[in-house]
């Protein structure tokens, strides 16, 4: 069963909390969190922190985490951030074009994430997990909140909609991208502790949706603290990281789109017909094509749309051969363009779904892509499955919206 705990968020000053949102740190790219550069109590000066360096600076070197922490800690002596008295659980709402989702941000168990009760879907790279892990070491706090699932359970989401409804919220504001968010403080004790009770008894696992490295980073940072002796009684911060988990039925995923810098030698022509092997082909007259079920895809390739389907007997039924993102990467990326890995290969790029069609257009007509693929998007009951089986996802197969903000609850270890 689940562990979580609750723990003493950092946190900022009511007034402040929508200056300091951010979205992730690995959502964005340096030269757009240098656009955030003059804002003093943006959170990109801790998670990125090196937009407050030289160009030249390495991104990944000592300087850049040192910078981190001290900007951290001048929070917390100029009281911009505050620590909570009490061990508390922040219930954290974000709406999008309508649609709500409620999670709870907590300590989730890192011995939970290594024996696999916190199942996760995807592989993850050295080099970002040692990035974060620098950055854990060096601040001493886990900045990014990992975002779990789970499957609904009633009495959980009964306590959260209770204590919605009859308190006011600590945080409430419109980022600039339209996402309202919202986040109350539990720090009743019988409420927390029949939310730990719960997910004690009711919960027997919870789900990775973002956040792979994250969680990888936390879990190496907390064995390296225990084989350096400061493992004592197993309640210590640093056992735990901070995740927001929210049930299932509220989460929507987008679609993971693919764009590839060549066609490996072969003209437009040539390569339309070597997919007709695998797929039905069929060209659009200026018309954008959003695949509208499962096997279905959208082509664009020489200022064209294509709509492709995959032939039955081309792909196989078992939990990860029916994916579309699978089929996609065996058919297509590896079996016609050689693109074998897309993880390293440097000829395929991914574009998350809220970019819109309009993105992979864009990649392709500015010569900078030579063809791009929308694919259909997973369902979280696929995620769940792959995740209870022990298998992973190909990379880049979930876009998940809203993105949680960095920076209103950080959880210091």
């Amino acid at each position: 069963m689940a562990k979580i705990v609750p723990f003493k968020g950092l946190r900022p000053k009511k007034e402040i909390a929508p200056q300091m949102a951010t979205l992730p740190y690995d959502v964005v790219n340096v030269t757009e969190a240098r656009q955030f550069r003059k804002e003093p109590f943006n959170f990109y000066h801790v998670t990125r922190a090196e937009i407050d360096l030289g160009e030249s600076v390495d991104v990944h070197s000592q300087q850049v985490y040192d910078r981190a922490c001290e900007t951290l800690q001048q929070w917390m002596a100029d009281k911009v951030m505050l620590q909570d008295n009490e061990p508390s659980y922040y219930i954290y709402e974000l709406v999008m074009n309508g649609r709500s989702q409620t999670g709870l941000i907590c300590g989730s168990s890192c011995d939970d994430y290594h024996e696999g009760i916190v199942k996760k879907h995807e592989f993850t790279r050295p080099e970002k997990e040692l990035d974060r892990i620098n950055h854990i070491k060096a601040t001493r706090a886990q900045t990014g909140i990992v975002f779990l699932a789970y499957n609904d359970q009633e009495d959980v989401q009964t306590i959260i909609e209770s204590w919605k409804k009859a308190h006011e919220a600590t945080y409430d504001f419109v980022a600039e991208d339209g996402v309202r968010h919202t986040l109350w403080v539990v720090d009743d004790y019988a409420k927390v502790a029949a939310i730990t009770r719960l997910f004690s008894e009711e919960v027997p696992a919870t789900y990775i949706a973002d956040g792979h490295h994250r969680a990888a980073s936390a879990w190496k940072v907390c064995q390296e603290m225990r084989d350096n002796g400061m493992y004592i009684t197993g309640d210590e911060a640093f056992n735990y990281f901070v995740t927001c988990i929210f049930p299932a039925s509220q989460l929507e995923i987008m679609d993971y789109n693919r764009v590839v810098k060549d066609l490996n030698g072969m003209s437009a022509e040539k390569f339309l017909h070597a997919l007709e092997a695998d797929f039905e082909v069929t060209p659009l007259v200026k018309e954008q094509y959003k695949p509208q079920q499962p096997h279905e895809f959208g082509m664009y390739l020489e200022g064209e749309w294509y709509k492709l389907v995959a032939k039955r007997g081309t792909y196989t039924e078992d939990p990860i051969g029916v994916l579309d993102v699978s089929i996609l990467q065996n058919n297509i990326l590896s079996k016609l363009l050689n693109i074998n890995d897309p993880r390293v290969d440097k000829r395929v790029d991914f574009v998350g779904g809220i970019r819109g069609l309009g993105e992979l257009e864009k990649r392709v007509d500015s010569r900078d892509m030579a063809a791009a693929f929308a694919c259909y998007p997973v369902s979280i009951k696929q995620l769940f499955d792959i995740a209870d089986s022990g298998n992973v996802m190909p990379p880049k197969s979930t876009w998940f919206e809203p993105k949680l903000r960095d920076g209103l609850v950080v959880y210091i270890i």
